[in-house]
Protein backbone atom coordinates (compact mmCIF):
# COMPACT_ATOMS: atom_id res chain seq x y z
CA UNK A 1 0.00 0.00 0.00
CA UNK A 2 1.26 3.47 -0.80
CA UNK A 3 1.89 5.65 2.24
CA UNK A 4 2.59 9.35 2.34
CA UNK A 5 6.17 8.73 3.47
CA UNK A 6 6.70 6.53 0.43
CA UNK A 7 6.02 9.47 -1.87
CA UNK A 8 8.96 11.39 -0.41
CA UNK A 9 11.94 9.06 -0.30
CA UNK A 10 11.25 5.36 -0.65
CA UNK A 11 9.72 3.52 -3.56
CA UNK A 12 6.08 4.04 -4.44
CA UNK A 13 4.52 0.63 -4.88
CA UNK A 14 1.69 -0.77 -6.95
CA UNK A 15 -0.46 -3.25 -5.06
CA UNK A 16 -3.64 -5.14 -5.89
CA UNK A 17 -3.97 -6.58 -2.38
CA UNK A 18 -7.32 -6.01 -0.71
CA UNK A 19 -9.00 -4.15 -3.56
CA UNK A 20 -12.82 -4.30 -3.62
CA UNK A 21 -14.19 -6.98 -5.94
CA UNK A 22 -15.94 -4.46 -8.17
CA UNK A 23 -12.54 -3.15 -9.26
CA UNK A 24 -11.53 -6.56 -10.69
CA UNK A 25 -12.70 -5.68 -14.24
CA UNK A 26 -10.71 -2.44 -14.11
CA UNK A 27 -7.59 -4.28 -12.93
CA UNK A 28 -7.99 -6.77 -15.78
CA UNK A 29 -8.47 -3.96 -18.30
CA UNK A 30 -5.33 -2.18 -17.10
CA UNK A 31 -3.30 -5.36 -17.38
CA UNK A 32 -4.46 -6.26 -20.89
CA UNK A 33 -5.21 -3.04 -22.79
CA UNK A 34 -2.84 -1.94 -25.54
CA UNK A 35 -1.89 1.69 -26.24
CA UNK A 36 -3.65 1.74 -29.63
CA UNK A 37 -6.86 0.58 -27.93
CA UNK A 38 -6.82 3.69 -25.75
CA UNK A 39 -5.98 6.43 -28.24
CA UNK A 40 -4.68 7.14 -31.70
CA UNK A 41 -2.42 9.78 -30.14
CA UNK A 42 0.68 7.99 -28.87
CA UNK A 43 3.94 9.53 -27.58
CA UNK A 44 6.38 10.70 -30.29
CA UNK A 45 8.98 8.06 -31.07
CA UNK A 46 11.75 10.66 -30.79
CA UNK A 47 11.01 11.10 -27.09
CA UNK A 48 9.60 14.60 -27.50
CA UNK A 49 6.85 15.84 -25.23
CA UNK A 50 6.62 16.87 -21.60
CA UNK A 51 6.31 13.92 -19.21
CA UNK A 52 3.26 14.14 -16.97
CA UNK A 53 0.85 11.96 -15.02
CA UNK A 54 -2.77 11.97 -13.89
CA UNK A 55 -4.43 10.16 -10.99
CA UNK A 56 -7.48 8.11 -11.96
CA UNK A 57 -8.85 7.63 -8.46
CA UNK A 58 -11.72 5.25 -7.74
CA UNK A 59 -13.57 5.63 -4.46
CA UNK A 60 -16.73 4.33 -2.83
CA UNK A 61 -19.42 6.97 -2.41
CA UNK A 62 -23.01 7.01 -1.19
CA UNK A 63 -24.11 5.82 -4.64
CA UNK A 64 -21.41 3.22 -5.08
CA UNK A 65 -18.16 3.43 -7.07
CA UNK A 66 -17.10 6.94 -8.08
CA UNK A 67 -14.24 8.85 -9.71
CA UNK A 68 -12.48 11.98 -8.46
CA UNK A 69 -12.40 14.88 -10.92
CA UNK A 70 -11.56 18.56 -10.82
CA UNK A 71 -12.44 21.53 -13.00
CA UNK A 72 -9.50 23.61 -14.12
CA UNK A 73 -9.61 27.37 -13.59
CA UNK A 74 -10.84 29.37 -16.58
CA UNK A 75 -7.73 31.57 -16.39
CA UNK A 76 -5.24 28.80 -17.18
CA UNK A 77 -3.34 28.82 -20.48
CA UNK A 78 -4.03 25.19 -21.39
CA UNK A 79 -7.26 23.21 -21.00
CA UNK A 80 -8.90 26.16 -19.20
CA UNK A 81 -12.24 25.37 -17.60
CA UNK A 82 -12.06 21.69 -18.48
CA UNK A 83 -12.93 18.93 -16.04
CA UNK A 84 -9.95 16.65 -15.66
CA UNK A 85 -8.21 14.13 -13.47
CA UNK A 86 -5.81 15.63 -10.93
CA UNK A 87 -2.33 15.66 -12.41
CA UNK A 88 0.43 17.57 -14.10
CA UNK A 89 4.01 17.56 -15.29
CA UNK A 90 6.72 15.54 -13.59
CA UNK A 91 9.14 17.48 -11.42
CA UNK A 92 12.80 16.43 -11.15
CA UNK A 93 12.22 15.28 -7.57
CA UNK A 94 9.53 12.86 -8.76
CA UNK A 95 12.29 10.68 -10.16
CA UNK A 96 12.62 8.48 -13.23
CA UNK A 97 9.85 9.08 -15.81
CA UNK A 98 10.31 5.47 -16.88
CA UNK A 99 10.18 4.23 -13.28
CA UNK A 100 8.06 5.38 -10.36
CA UNK A 101 8.26 9.06 -11.34
CA UNK A 102 4.71 9.12 -12.75
CA UNK A 103 3.37 7.46 -9.58
CA UNK A 104 4.96 10.12 -7.41
CA UNK A 105 3.83 12.91 -9.72
CA UNK A 106 0.22 11.70 -9.79
CA UNK A 107 0.02 11.61 -5.99
CA UNK A 108 1.91 14.89 -5.54
CA UNK A 109 -0.22 16.77 -8.05
CA UNK A 110 -3.45 15.34 -6.59
CA UNK A 111 -2.39 16.53 -3.14
CA UNK A 112 -1.42 19.97 -4.44
CA UNK A 113 -4.60 20.43 -6.47
CA UNK A 114 -7.28 18.83 -4.29
CA UNK A 115 -5.80 18.54 -0.80
CA UNK A 116 -6.03 14.77 -1.08
CA UNK A 117 -4.11 12.82 1.58
CA UNK A 118 -1.94 10.42 -0.46
CA UNK A 119 -1.54 8.07 2.51
CA UNK A 120 -5.12 6.93 1.94
CA UNK A 121 -4.53 6.02 -1.70
CA UNK A 122 -3.52 2.56 -2.90
CA UNK A 123 -2.05 2.66 -6.40
CA UNK A 124 -2.86 -0.51 -8.31
CA UNK A 125 -2.15 0.06 -11.98
CA UNK A 126 -0.69 2.19 -14.75
CA UNK A 127 -2.09 2.60 -18.27
CA UNK A 128 0.15 3.00 -21.33
CA UNK A 129 1.51 6.51 -21.88
CA UNK A 130 -0.59 8.66 -24.20
CA UNK A 131 -0.05 11.97 -25.98
CA UNK A 132 -2.01 15.23 -25.98
CA UNK A 133 -0.94 16.97 -29.20
CA UNK A 134 -2.50 20.36 -28.37
CA UNK A 135 -0.32 20.77 -25.26
CA UNK A 136 2.57 18.42 -26.04
CA UNK A 137 2.12 16.40 -22.86
CA UNK A 138 3.03 12.72 -22.66
CA UNK A 139 0.60 11.47 -20.01
CA UNK A 140 0.82 8.38 -17.82
CA UNK A 141 -2.60 7.57 -16.28
CA UNK A 142 -2.03 6.13 -12.79
CA UNK A 143 -4.93 4.25 -11.24
CA UNK A 144 -5.68 4.24 -7.54
CA UNK A 145 -8.18 3.02 -4.95
CA UNK A 146 -9.26 5.58 -2.36
CA UNK A 147 -8.92 3.12 0.49
CA UNK A 148 -9.09 5.80 3.20
CA UNK A 149 -11.01 8.83 1.89
CA UNK A 150 -9.87 12.26 2.99
CA UNK A 151 -11.49 15.69 2.58
CA UNK A 152 -10.82 17.31 -0.80
CA UNK A 153 -11.51 20.73 -2.24
CA UNK A 154 -10.00 23.65 -4.12
CA UNK A 155 -6.48 24.39 -2.87
CA UNK A 156 -5.51 27.18 -5.30
CA UNK A 157 -8.41 29.01 -7.03
CA UNK A 158 -5.92 30.21 -9.67
CA UNK A 159 -5.51 26.61 -10.81
CA UNK A 160 -8.72 24.84 -9.84
CA UNK A 161 -12.33 25.97 -10.01
CA UNK A 162 -13.82 23.01 -8.13
CA UNK A 163 -13.19 19.44 -7.03
CA UNK A 164 -15.92 16.83 -7.25
CA UNK A 165 -16.70 13.13 -7.48
CA UNK A 166 -18.83 11.44 -10.14
CA UNK A 167 -20.65 8.15 -9.51
CA UNK A 168 -19.69 5.51 -12.06
CA UNK A 169 -23.45 4.86 -12.38
CA UNK A 170 -23.85 8.37 -13.82
CA UNK A 171 -20.93 7.86 -16.22
CA UNK A 172 -22.48 4.64 -17.54
CA UNK A 173 -25.99 6.13 -17.81
CA UNK A 174 -26.72 6.43 -21.56
CA UNK A 175 -28.66 9.65 -20.90
CA UNK A 176 -25.44 11.32 -19.77
CA UNK A 177 -23.35 10.34 -22.78
CA UNK A 178 -22.71 12.27 -25.98
CA UNK A 179 -20.19 12.90 -28.74
CA UNK A 180 -18.36 16.23 -28.85
CA UNK A 181 -17.67 17.79 -32.23
CA UNK A 182 -14.84 20.33 -32.45
CA UNK A 183 -14.84 22.89 -35.29
CA UNK A 184 -11.65 21.17 -36.49
CA UNK A 185 -13.78 18.10 -37.16
CA UNK A 186 -12.40 16.00 -34.31
CA UNK A 187 -15.04 13.94 -32.55
CA UNK A 188 -14.75 12.34 -29.14
CA UNK A 189 -16.75 10.90 -26.25
CA UNK A 190 -18.26 13.16 -23.62
CA UNK A 191 -20.13 12.89 -20.35
CA UNK A 192 -22.69 15.39 -19.04
CA UNK A 193 -22.39 14.89 -15.27
CA UNK A 194 -22.32 17.05 -12.12
CA UNK A 195 -23.21 20.20 -14.11
CA UNK A 196 -20.09 19.67 -16.21
CA UNK A 197 -19.20 18.58 -19.72
CA UNK A 198 -16.36 16.08 -19.41
CA UNK A 199 -14.64 15.75 -22.78
CA UNK A 200 -11.21 15.54 -24.40
CA UNK A 201 -8.43 13.43 -22.91
CA UNK A 202 -10.24 12.81 -19.61
CA UNK A 203 -13.44 11.63 -21.28
CA UNK A 204 -11.40 9.42 -23.60
CA UNK A 205 -9.78 7.63 -20.66
CA UNK A 206 -13.11 7.19 -18.86
CA UNK A 207 -14.76 5.94 -22.05
CA UNK A 208 -12.07 3.32 -22.66
CA UNK A 209 -12.03 2.17 -19.02
CA UNK A 210 -15.81 1.72 -19.02
CA UNK A 211 -15.58 -0.17 -22.31
CA UNK A 212 -12.77 -2.56 -21.42
CA UNK A 213 -14.07 -3.11 -17.88
CA UNK A 214 -17.37 -4.24 -19.39
CA UNK A 215 -19.32 -1.47 -17.68
CA UNK A 216 -20.33 0.39 -20.84
CA UNK A 217 -24.04 0.48 -21.68
CA UNK A 218 -25.36 1.12 -25.21
CA UNK A 219 -25.67 4.85 -25.83
CA UNK A 220 -26.66 7.19 -28.65
CA UNK A 221 -23.46 8.09 -30.46
CA UNK A 222 -25.40 10.47 -32.71
CA UNK A 223 -26.19 12.75 -29.77
CA UNK A 224 -23.78 15.61 -30.38
CA UNK A 225 -22.42 18.50 -28.32
CA UNK A 226 -20.62 21.19 -30.36
CA UNK A 227 -17.43 22.78 -29.06
CA UNK A 228 -16.15 26.22 -30.04
CA UNK A 229 -12.64 27.16 -31.19
CA UNK A 230 -11.59 28.16 -27.68
CA UNK A 231 -12.09 24.60 -26.45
Amino acid sequence: MTRASDTQDGPVVLSKDGLPGWLDPVVHAVETVRPTQLSRFLPPEDGAGRQSAVLVLFGEGTRGPELLLMERASSLRSHAGQPSFPGGALDPEDGDPSGDGPLRAALREAEEETGLDPSGVQLFGVLPRLYIPVSGFVVTPVLGWWREPSPVGVVDPNETARVFTVPVADLTDPANRATTVHPSGHRGPAFLVESALVWGFTAGIIDRLLHFAGWERPWDREKQVPLDWRA
